[in-house]
């Protein structure tokens, strides 16, 4: 079942982090197809990328962006790179502590419906966290059905780059799904943007003090 999925992760000058990331997927999931998304660091992540991908040569790839198009849109390329029916996104500061997690959710796409499995969250329309609100599977750790992808606005570069994604797939009648995938693996939350930012500029600032007036 798992030669349907493949698994995404975007790096962008973490090379410490995407190598903790790589090998403890690797220690439950070594022949299982992964993509490594380069987002056009200019560090020494590409010589910790061709390290990666020489560990397991046959089911590695890589992708080079020339520069850094932001996490939702190197998110969308990868989208484009993937043939597999399923496509997980792993983010670089993750570290997996269980296997098993991608034959399970796989299981839970039985419904033509089911768009994306993971862990659930309610935002708001300016991206936060709210009791009301849009539906979005968390980016660190889900599972998206892909041939479903491209009916929807693409991933962009936002705080939450699903958001319009997922409210479109959801207006029209598909479906998100909760798995505990927060058990399996660890996300510490620590990756590109608490080292570099989001990159969002007078947007994001205005979006926040707009969200902390409840407007």
């Amino acid at each position: 079942m798992s030669e349907n999925v493949c698994v995404v992760i975007v790096n962008y000058q973490t090379p410490d982090l995407l190598e903790t990331a790589v090998k403890s997927f690797r220690k439950f999931y070594p022949a299982v197809s992964l993509l490594i998304n380069d987002n056009g660091s200019n560090d020494r992540s590409s010589t910790t990328i061709a390290k990666l991908a020489a560990d397991h040569p046959t089911s590695t790839r890589t992708a080079f962006l020339k520069r850094n198009i932001f996490h939702g849109p190197a998110m969308h390329e990868a989208m484009t790179a993937v043939e597999q029916d399923f496509v997980f996104f792993l983010d670089s500061d993750t570290e997996t502590r269980q296997g098993g997690f991608l034959e399970k959710m796989i299981a839970e796409f039985a419904s033509d419906k089911v768009y994306a499995v993971g862990r659930i969250d309610t935002v708001n329309r300016r991206g936060f966290h709210s009791g009301e609100g849009t539906s979005i599977v968390l980016s660190p750790y889900m599972m998206l059905r892909r041939k479903l992808y491209h009916n929807f606005p693409p991933f962009e570069h936002r705080g939450i780059p699903t958001l319009r994604n997922f409210a479109a797939a959801q207006r029209q009648g598909y479906v998100l799904k909760s798995f505990p995938v927060e058990r399996y693996i660890q996300h510490f939350g620590r990756g590109t943007s608490s080292r570099y930012g989001y990159g969002l500029g007078i947007r994001g600032k205005v979006d926040y003090v707009l969200n902390k007036l409840g407007l």
